[in-house]
């Protein structure tokens, strides 16, 4: 498990579509809505959290279609099936490597974008630790999606439509948290709610994502 994870994490680099990819989105994102919307604090920091959130989900979903696909093309998919390492664990393996390179940049990154959108102080280290509990399970969920469509021609716009939904979720709950602690009210049941998902979709999803490349390959 180890040494697939080195390996993902070495590909995701050298690729530069992970780290480069999503982390220049957040921040073109987090630039443009202050030059749209206007830079007064108090239009921005309403709808910060939820911009924060929303930017962080896309930017996890932009790499998605590239999760299993080089394996797909070089016919590592068929040997990764076939190792002893479960194909299970190869999942998530693989989203936990989609989270290093995609969601932990995001995290350490949220707190200097906040400033741009005048979030509240008291929220910014609840939009980290929200982030931190949620950001997994688009990894996870992300990774799903990219075994179902792993193989299609032009994929990417399938696996959007598959996701999304599936997000909504983690995004209601994320935000909410960092809007309740921008307006000073508890934030415990969010949270709590968020980890539940996650610790759901890391319990249930690469087994899912499994049995979906294992149709694939067959």
């Amino acid at each position: 498990m180890r040494a697939l994870l080195t390996r993902d994490l070495r590909l995701a680099l050298r690729a530069g579509g992970g780290f480069g990819q999503g982390l220049g989105f957040y921040l073109i994102l987090c630039v443009l809505i202050p030059l749209g919307v206007g830079p007064e604090a108090g239009r921005l920091a309403p709808v910060a959290p939820g911009i924060l959130w929303v930017g962080a989900l896309l930017a996890c979903l932009l790499s998605l279609d590239r999760l299993f696909a080089l394996d797909w093309e070089d016919g590592s998919l068929d040997l990764l099936a076939t190792a002893p390492l479960p194909l299970e664990g190869a999942v998530a393996v693989k989203a936990l490597a989609h989270w290093i390179v995609t969601g932990l940049p995001l995290v350490l990154a949220a707190p200097v974008l906040a400033v741009l959108l005048h979030l509240p102080g008291p929220a910014y280290g609840t939009l980290v630790l929200s982030l931190l509990l949620g950001t997994p399970a688009l990894s996870v969920i992300g990774a799903f999606g990219a075994a179902l469509t792993v193989g299609l021609r032009r994929g990417g716009l399938l696996l959007s439509l598959l996701v999304l939904p599936l997000y909504v979720p983690t995004l209601i709950f994320g935000a909410e948290a960092v809007r309740r602690a921008a307006d000073g009210m508890a934030t415990v049941t969010p949270l709590l709610l968020l980890a539940g998902i996650t610790a759901g979709c890391i319990a249930a999803l690469p087994f899912a994502a499994a049995a979906a490349l294992r149709i694939n390959l067959r």
